[in-house]
């Protein structure tokens, strides 16, 4: 296998295929010997798991022959862009064999695998750049912003009880804004050289997103009023005028710049380099990758739309 892991893995597609299906095979094979029919789920979590751990395998190897070869940058994004898609393909077709999908759990997944394939871009970058740093913890934050209050009041010309007062005041402002600790960490935090950015990607927003929008408005509130004067950025799969009024809260609110469909590509390419616009138009033919059996259920159940990467 490693042999066959070379310069051009990223133009062996049908390689790719046959081999994760081999493999699909040997493992539901061997799940369904300790699995029965009615545990489907602990089924196709084991087959997931042992793709996942295939792809990670394959991804590993053309690290090691890149690394050894010299391999351009480009060359190894573009190596690692198929290896994923192909075990995308692979991954879904297992799981409909053993679980069929249904409406919501297909366009959950295939937003759930959107995400980090656009993040291959910031992981194999073409520029030279870009890097990941630490996000900050909401503890650090609070006790920063906390101690500076209290130093500001320790300094007002008022009273030893008033001065008291006020800081159990402020210490009860924070008690509404959140019952816990507020997790800053998102999908992705880089820095390009000039600034740091943290990104938030999203397949789509539907009537269940009320939560997840004043998360993220927030957490972006907690960035805004930080020294480092982060920049937050919203990355969206689908069209704007596929999105509901969920975005336009995110988009109208000042705290995110919001990225639509082709929007979100350009930025893509814009701090990584690549276009990966381009290579999905030129790669992820779903119809044609997908058994036929297995796109026919899509385009019956019309789920294809969620497919338009």
């Amino acid at each position: 296998m490693s042999e066959t892991i070379g310069r051009d893995v990223g133009e062996k597609k049908g390689f790719l295929l046959e081999y994760y299906r081999d493999r699909a095979t040997e493992l539901i094979s061997e799940i369904r010997t300790v699995l029965s029919e009615s545990e489907y789920k602990a089924r196709a979590a084991a087959v997931n798991k042992g793709l996942v751990e295939a792809r990670e395998k394959l991804v590993k190897i053309l690290e090691q022959n890149a690394h050894r070869e010299n391999w351009t940058r480009r060359e190894v994004l573009q190596g690692v862009l198929m290896i994923t898609y192909a075990n995308y393909v692979v991954m879904i077709e297992s799981r409909n064999e053993l679980w069929p999908y249904e409406y919501m759990t297909f366009a959950r997944r295939v937003g759930e695998l959107w995400e980090p394939f656009c993040q291959l871009c910031w992981e194999y970058p073409l520029v030279e750049t870009i890097k990941y740093f630490v996000p900050p913890l909401f503890r650090d934050v609070k006790n920063k912003l906390t101690k500076e209050i209290e130093n500001f009041i320790d300094d007002l010309n008022i009273s030893p009880e008033q001065r008291a007062e006020l800081k159990e005041y402020y210490q009860k402002v924070w008690s509404l804004v959140t019952s816990g600790e507020i997790k800053l960490e998102l999908d992705l935090h880089f820095e390009d050289g000039d600034n740091k950015y943290v990104v938030d990607f999203k397949s789509g927003f539907s009537s269940n997103e009320k939560g997840n929008t004043n998360r993220l408005l927030l957490v972006a509130s907690v960035y805004k009023i930080l020294e480092e004067q982060y920049r937050c950025l919203l990355f969206v799969r689908s069209e704007e005028d596929q999105n509901n009024h969920y975005l336009q809260t995110l988009k109208n609110s000042g705290l995110w710049a919001v990225y639509c469909g082709k929007d979100t590509y350009r930025q893509i390419k814009n701090f990584t380099g690549f276009d990966l616009s381009s290579w999905l138009r030129a790669n992820a033919r779903w119809e044609h990758d997908f058994r036929p059996q297995m796109y026919a259920q899509l385009q019956k159940n019309d789920l294809t739309r969620y497919l338009e990467w």
